[in-house]
């Protein structure tokens, strides 16, 4: 396993790109959201709200009705037809205990598509068996590398079912668990926290720190679900030779081709600085979810402007 090492501000900054005059919604990166239910609609508002907040050039949602409804009345830029795009978020504010045999078909599809994947909360029960049948086929087909980049978004006790799945034992190091969590089924595993580890299926770790203790509080891991996902549709989308500095592992071409490992390890410190700004905002005070998402806008545009 390598070494790990915190992500910082300029690498973050290395993952994110400006639009030019020659960009479209297209090349700005589409993102779809399968999230929310009737029991937890708030979480496909705030995966929504946030994806828009991080700069992607058009959010897709596909949903419940009820969430869809919410969703439009707070978002009504919010496509909610069926569609290209560039990157997934499904599961959050979801029950696998209650989803359909259709939503089950639907996700599965999702994740055996061609484009990324942030798995979030109700659809990480899905990976277990899917990683057997991918192990299964790459063992015929030498064929790993081929496969679409997935990213699971585990808090601790979500992990420690995910791992019971995968037939692995007990980890107390968070950072090794989170490793052989990653090789095991070849995702980027975010395992999140007041540390957040970013897992690779290579072996290497990267770390983000938020000091902002109020971010522990519900609906945040949606928000940091919408925020990655942004940016790994424009990761996907930005064409090559596009503006931008960035450099080590973001890709070097301002958010153009940047790895999933680069892109975690940003949407995790993007979150913990917009839960502080919009903390700050309070005096310090608490902060709700909402609030979270609100201030990514204004963390992404003081990152561009080099601050």
């Amino acid at each position: 396993m390598n070494a790990s090492r915190e992500w910082s501000a300029a690498d973050a900054a290395a993952v994110l790109r400006r639009p030019t005059a020659h960009d479209d919604k297209y090349s700005r990166g589409v993102v779809g959201l399968r999230t929310g239910s009737d029991a937890y609609p708030g979480a496909a508002v705030l995966g929504v709200e946030a994806a828009w907040r991080t700069g992607v050039g058009m959010v897709r949602y596909l949903g419940p009705e009820r969430p869809r409804a919410l969703v439009l009345h707070r978002r009504p830029e919010t496509v909610t037809a069926d569609g290209r795009v560039q990157a997934w978020v499904i599961g959050s504010g979801t029950d696998a205990a209650d989803r359909t045999p259709d939503e089950t078909a639907a996700l599965r599809g999702v994740l055996q598509a061609d484009v990324p994947v942030v798995v979030d909360a109700g659809a990480l029960d899905l990976i277990g068996a899917l990683s057997r049948v991918d192990r299964a086929a790459d063992a015929e087909t030498a064929a790993a590398d081929a496969r679409p980049p997935r990213v699971l978004t585990p808090h601790d006790r979500e992990h420690a079912a995910l791992r019971k799945s995968l037939g692995l034992g007990e980890q107390p190091d968070r950072v090794a668990a989170a490793a052989e969590t990653a090789a095991a089924t070849g995702a980027v595993v975010l395992l999140k926290g007041a540390t957040t580890i970013v897992a690779a299926p290579d072996g290497g770790i990267r770390t983000v720190t938020t000091d902002v203790p109020w971010l522990a509080t519900a609906g945040t891991g949606d928000v940091l679900a919408g925020i990655l996902g942004a940016l790994l549709a424009g990761a996907t989308a930005a064409p090559s030779g596009s503006d931008g500095d960035g450099g080590g592992d973001g890709g070097g071409d301002g958010g153009a081709g940047a790895t999933p490992q680069a892109c975690a390890a940003t949407a995790a410190w993007l979150h913990g600085r917009a839960a502080a700004a919009a903390s700050e905002a309070h005096r310090g005070g608490p902060v709700v979810a909402l609030e979270v998402a609100e201030a990514a806008a204004s963390v992404v545009g003081g990152m561009l402007a080099g601050g």
